[in-house]
This record gives C-alpha cells, sequence and structure tokens, in this order.
C-alpha cells in the first residue's frame, strides 16, 4: 500500500477489481466509435472530415472530464467521482445508439468522452494509493489492461455482427457501466485522499511546484511523452479498423485484427508494469521502445494480401508496444513527482496527454482528406512514435530506481 494511505484489509483486492472492470468498461466505449465507424459510414455516408470530427467530439469530452473530474476528486475523494462519471459515460452511449443522425451521434461522443475523462485518471491513482510501492507499477497496469480488454470485447462483439447491427455496440457499451456504477457505490471501499495541509485551499497552488529546478525538465518529457503516445493510441483506435479496410481486410477481418491489437496491448501493459518492478526494468523499456516503430513500420509495409492470422499477429505486436511505452510514462510520473505532488503532476500529464487524443483522430481524418492512403497515415506515424519512445526512455531510464 502506498505511504500515507490508511489501510484497507481486504479491501485493496476490491478497489483494484473494481477499477479493471471500470476500466474495462471505459475501453469498451473508447474503441466502440472506431469499431463501429463502418456501419455508421454505411448508413449516414459522413465525408471524412465530417466522420473525424465525430472520432474527435468523443476526445474534447475526455480533455473536458479529465481536467473536471481530476479536480472535483481532490475536494470530494476519488470514488463518488468514479462513480458518477461511469454511470455518466454509459447512459450516453446508451443514447448514442438512439442517435438518428451525425450530428447527434457526435454530440453523445461528445457527452459520453466527458464521463470517461473523469474515470482514468482516478482509476490509476486509486491503483497507486492502495498498492505497496514495491508492487506499484504492476497493479497500475493491472487496472490500466481493463481499457484494451474492453476494447478487445467491443471488437470481436463486432466481428460476430454485422456491419448494420453497429447500434448494438453502443447498448452494451451503455448498460454495462450501469450496471456497475451501483454496484461499485455499495461495495468499493472509499480511499480517503490525502492532502498537503498548506495546499488544500486550492489544488491549483502545487502546479508551481512541476516546474522546480529540478523537476521542470522532468515535467516538459513527461508532457511532451503523453502527448505524442495519446495522438498515437487514439489515432490507431478511432482509424484502425478502416485503415486496415483500405489494405483489403473484410470488416470482420479488421475487427479480429483491431481485438488482436487491444489483446496485445493489455499482455504488453501487464507485462512491462511486471517490468518495472522487477530488476529487469531497463531491458523492458528499451524493448517497448524498439518494438514500437518496428511493429508500425511492418503494417505500414504489410502487403495487402497478407492472411488474416499473420496480420493479428503484427496488430497485437503493435499494441502491446503503445500500451508499454504508455506505461512506462505512469511510472515515470509517480517516480518524478513526491506524494504530495503526485496528483496534480498526474492530472497534467493526463489532461495534456487527451490533447494528443485529440490530435490523432483528427491528423488522420486530415491526411485520408487530403487523398493519403492508409499506408501514409501508419508512416507519418512513425517520427511520432520515435520522439514519444525517446521521451519514455529518457524520463524511466533517469528515475528508473524509483520505479
Amino acid at each position: 500500500m502506498a505511504k500515507g494511505t490508511p489501510p484497507l484489509q481486504g479491501g485493496v483486492f476490491f478497489v483494484l477489481g473494481f477499477c479493471f472492470l471500470a476500466a474495462l468498461c471505459e475501453g469498451f466505449d473508447v474503441q466502440a466509435a472506431g469499431i463501429a465507424a463502418a456501419g455508421i459510414r454505411a448508413e449516414f455516408q459522413p465525408s471524412p472530415r465530417e466522420l473525424g470530427l465525430f472520432f474527435v467530439a468523443g476526445n474534447v469530452g475526455l480533455l473536458i472530464g479529465a481536467i473536471a473530474g481530476g479536480s472535483l476528486a481532490d475536494r470530494i475523494g476519488r470514488k463518488p467521482v468514479l462513480v458518477a462519471s461511469i454511470a455518466i459515460f454509459g447512459l450516453f452511449s446508451l443514447a448514442t445508439s438512439t442517435a438518428g443522425s451525425l450530428a447527434t451521434l457526435t454530440l453523445m461522443r461528445l457527452l459520453t468522452g466527458f464521463g470517461l475523462g473523469g474515470a482514468m485518471p482516478n482509476l490509476i491513482a486509486l491503483a497507486a494509493d492502495v498498492s505497496r510501492s514495491s508492487a506499484r507499477n504492476v497493479a497500475m497496469a493491472f487496472t490500466f489492461i481493463g481499457m484494451p480488454t474492453g476494447a478487445a470485447l467491443a471488437s470481436l462483439l463486432l466481428a460476430l455482427t454485422a456491419p448494420g447491427h453497429w447500434r448494438w455496440v453502443f447498448v452494451v457499451g451503455g448498460v454495462a457501466p450501469l450496471i456497475i456504477a451501483p454496484a461499485m457505490a455499495l461495495w468499493m471501499p472509499r480511499v480517503p485522499v490525502s492532502r498537503d495541509p498548506a495546499t488544500t485551499a486550492h489544488t491549483w497552488s502545487q502546479f508551481p511546484a512541476l516546474f522546480s529546478a529540478e523537476r521542470w525538465r522532468g515535467t516538459l518529457m513527461l508532457w511532451f511523452g503523453f502527448l505524442l503516445v495519446n495522438l498515437t493510441l487514439h489515432l490507431l483506435l478511432n482509424w484502425l479498423p478502416l485503415l486496415l479496410l483500405g489494405r483489403g481486410l473484410s470488416p470482420d477481418q479488421a475487427a479480429l485484427a483491431q481485438a488482436g491489437f487491444n489483446v496485445g496491448g493489455a499482455l504488453g501493459a501487464l507485462l512491462l508494469g511486471a517490468l518495472l518492478d522487477s530488476r529487469w526494468r531497463r531491458a523492458g523499456m528499451i524493448g517497448a521502445v524498439v518494438v514500437l516503430p518496428l511493429a508500425l513500420g511492418g503494417i505500414a509495409a504489410t502487403p495487402a494480401s497478407i492472411d488474416i492470422a499473420t496480420m493479428i499477429v503484427v496488430t497485437a505486436i503493435l499494441g502491446g508496444a503503445v500500451l508499454a511505452v504508455q506505461v512506462i510514462l505512469y511510472g515515470g510520473a509517480g517516480a518524478l513527482y513526491p506524494t504530495a505532488l503526485r496528483g496534480t503532476g498526474m492530472g497534467s500529464a493526463v489532461g495534456v496527454g487527451r490533447a494528443g487524443s485529440i490530435l490523432g483522430p483528427a491528423l488522420a481524418a486530415l491526411l485520408l482528406g487530403a487523398g493519403k492512403s492508409p499506408m501514409d497515415v501508419m508512416q507519418s506515424l512513425l517520427p511520432i512514435v520515435i520522439l514519444c519512445g525517446a521521451c519514455a526512455l529518457a524520463l524511466g531510464w533517469r528515475r528508473s530506481r524509483s520505479l
């Protein structure tokens, strides 16, 4: 359990379990937009710009929700904010399934994203709060892998249904969190938020400390890393199925490849979290940073005639590398800031990352709208993931003794 956290006795596993389930619901809903895109495109005939706006709307909601949810959690506690966030995104995901126009769909994704944004920072913070320092990274990774696991379930659901039944993805994505939210309210222990007496009056009074003489370089590196990794991740979550369709895969094959991306992401994040808590931490970081551009380049160079099994393997490796790099950054944030400053530091980094989640889908829409091919979109990410890996490696290597 983290230093300064009141003992929860057997409640630790309840907290981690509920955080995993909440992350699973969030991952399902984040992926829902991308895997339903083929059906939405067939029904509403949107332009690349309009479809890009649909994707971006959810991520704008994520950005607003992350800022509002983090600030509110510091005042009233993480559990009530988390429960409310899950209920909000469940409600509006369910409403998305009834939308009769692209404009309504876009509005529902904005409101769904608001709920999603308030959930993830609190999930990660709760996992860090209740875990021992020697197992903090693997606990955070365990919570975090709920997101790609939920996304994989969403992809598999679409693979089993026709594109014209895309609304069912949002029905499932809405009902599940509306069941989990009241269960969490009833049975998950409440974890008190540690507060610095000197800064209780206003959370942002700690913000200048992020840029002290010994931290400002690390803070900027962390922000840049979060921005780039979220740009990459959300571009792939939203656009990968359509990019694979453009490479000649069938809708079922694209959904299976997307499921492979998410299953690989879950396994990669969990493996890297375990390595960060071991003597193999530096080897794990190097492996993730090297594999990421290689896997991305491999997909971009893969011929359209490749068999689906190979494509699933390649996308799984790509997903594992992306999520592993993100785990390095989460671990680096935990090591960069002391306990009293960790909430502000983590919240600001996640907020900057949400900006990347807006830019990523918008970048793909811009390139495709300009006539670029799916391969061109993939290749455009190569310098981005190389820079992102350099930030993660520099931050994690310098502070690897604390991870």
